[in-house]
């Protein structure tokens, strides 16, 4: 999210449009204030490969928040706005984060997380005050960058993100890259692999609907602002609002997940019809596979212009397809077009066309989950020469994946990545618990929706009194994502003698009716 050259040659041009509060930032000031937060992070020891960490909803500061770390040679972590005290701390003290920066909307979470990571010596609060709170640990960013340079740093480097990916343990891992000691303009060989994938241009006009804390969305922005494109940022998603924003800035780029989809399609036809969507070059979709009849309602509506890949955050291989190649193979998530892909058994040994086996990639772009070599090594093949993020699929006669499964029971809630062991944690806790389950089942709109299984204490009437009760002690202590739409109760949970829960037992009724376990 850095200005790069049309900082000089074109300041004036818009970099960053707020689509609801239509705030903006140009080259030149995008640049200038970029300038000013990379050096008040030298001026507070940040050097090159350290971290910090930001903790809000999509605002207008965001995009510089980002920027300077990327020219300050730092690895910085968006994190979803809508985490607890307790999954924020475990976030901030394991990336080591030295600084967060907040909003005034999140900050009573974020001062409770900073208690519980003590390596974090300061919070930016971008749209605060400018006194010093809290013992001197919490100040505004006005206030932090206002005697600092404009000019660049003397000693720019590129920065990355460092996102998070849940596993199944339930805690999430630090998805570290390379940094390479080369100026931020250079970026690094996936930034160009991402730029082509998702056709990106000079001026495009890019409308960015999702939180800016999900990779897709936080690369595609900085990507089209280094293009020289303009980015709408939407603070949040309403299907008419898009077609409008489509229509009033004659959007020609936009990344969606089929929830979006979804809902646009479910809006009355005289409202669909009524906004002008001709500007429209470039419509890519990903994070979960798109129904069937939901992309083929798309394309009718329009047009042949809508893209899908399928790619992890890891970043260890990419299919893509566009809409003619999509219609020819209906389903598919894509032909590979980076890495090399291989669909394998539990033996690591090739299935046959058309069956499905774990998904590998010889490995693209190099990663390591941050100070986690346990969890690096079990996403390796024993040569290290592959790697996996356990989902399920098969190559048809061409060549086109086929998703048919997730990796271990993860849920794909409008397009966001859930691992059900946190919450299956979390309800054992409870006193009038004593077994749980949890895991995806279908939801028209969503995708997927999480459901919990429970088998009650002794004594304790499983009723919907209970469940409700479960449900408020669920959102209480974590982000309602992850949190149980509804819960089914069982005298016992299939269980072997090992101990292992064997959930598919529990999963597979609810998904009856459904071609896959994608919905």
């Amino acid at each position: 999210m850095i200005p790069g050259k049309f900082a000089q040659t074109d300041p004036n041009r818009i970099a960053v449009i707020m689509a609801g509060s239509s705030e903006t930032i140009n080259f030149g000031e995008l640049e200038q204030r970029t300038n000013r937060l990379a050096h008040f992070f030298r001026q507070q020891g940040l050097n090159r490969c350290d971290h910090y960490a930001i903790y809000m909803e999509n605002n207008i500061n965001y995009v510089e928040c980002c920027g300077a770390g990327m020219r300050a040679g730092l690895y910085f972590t968006p994190t979803n706005s809508y985490l607890g005290v307790d999954e924020l701390g475990y976030i901030l003290n394991n990336s080591r984060s030295k600084i967060l920066i907040t909003s005034q909307a999140k900050l009573e979470v974020a001062r409770a997380a900073m208690a519980q990571a003590p390596g974090v010596t300061l919070c930016l609060v971008v749209d605060g005050e400018g006194e010093a709170r809290d013992d001197g640990r919490v100040m505004s960013l006005a206030a932090a960058v206002a005697n600092m340079p404009d000019t660049p740093i003397a000693d720019e480097w590129l920065g990355v993100a460092m996102l998070y990916s849940s596993g199944t343990t339930g805690r999430p891992k630090g998805i570290v890259r390379p940094l390479p000691e080369v100026k931020p303009e250079a970026g690094i060989p996936l930034y160009d692999f991402l730029s082509k994938l998702w056709l990106c241009r000079d001026r495009m006009i890019y409308l960015s609907p999702a939180p800016l804390y999900h990779s897709a969305p936080q690369a595609a922005v900085s990507l089209a602002i280094m293009a020289g494109g303009t980015a709408v940022i939407m603070e949040s998603f309403n299907p008419e609002t898009y077609l409008q924003l489509v229509e009033h800035h004659r959007v020609t780029h936009s990344q969606l997940v089929p929830t979006m989809f979804s809902r646009m399609l479910k809006l009355p036809e005289d409202v669909r019809s009524r906004y002008d969507l001709s500007s429209l070059e470039a419509v890519i979709h990903a994070a979960a596979p798109c129904p069937i009849p939901v992309k083929e309602a798309m394309i009718d509506w329009w047009g042949p212009i809508i893209h899908e890949y399928y790619g992890a955050t890891e970043g260890l291989g990419f299919t893509a397809c566009d809409t003619a190649e999509w219609q020819a193979h209906k389903g598919t998530v894509g032909r590979v077009v980076l890495g090399e892909i291989h669909i394998l058994d539990d033996d690591m040994q090739p299935m046959p066309q058309g069956e499905p086996g774990t998904i590998w990639f010889t490995t693209a772009t190099p990663f390591e989950y941050f100070e986690n070599a346990d969890k690096t090594n079990e996403s390796r093949s024993a040569d290290g020469t592959k790697t996996t993020v356990g989902d399920v699929g098969y190559l048809d006669a061409d060549g086109f994946l086929h998703l048919t499964d997730r990796k271990t029971f993860m849920i794909i809630s409008g397009g966001m990545n859930i691992y059900p062991q946190e919450c299956e944690n979390l309800l054992i806790t409870h006193p009038k618990v004593a077994d749980a389950a949890v895991f995806g089942v279908p939801n028209e709109d969503l995708g997927e929706e999480v459901k919990a299984v429970v088998q009650a204490a002794p004594g304790v009437t499983a009723d919907a009194d209970l469940a409700a009760e479960l449900i408020a002690f669920c959102r209480a202590n974590m982000a309602h994502i992850k949190c149980p739409r509804s819960i089914d109760f069982t005298k016992q949970l299939p269980r072997l003698p090992t101990g292992k829960l064997y959930k598919r037992e529990l999963r597979d009724p609810y998904w009856v009716g459904h071609k896959s376990k994608i919905g």
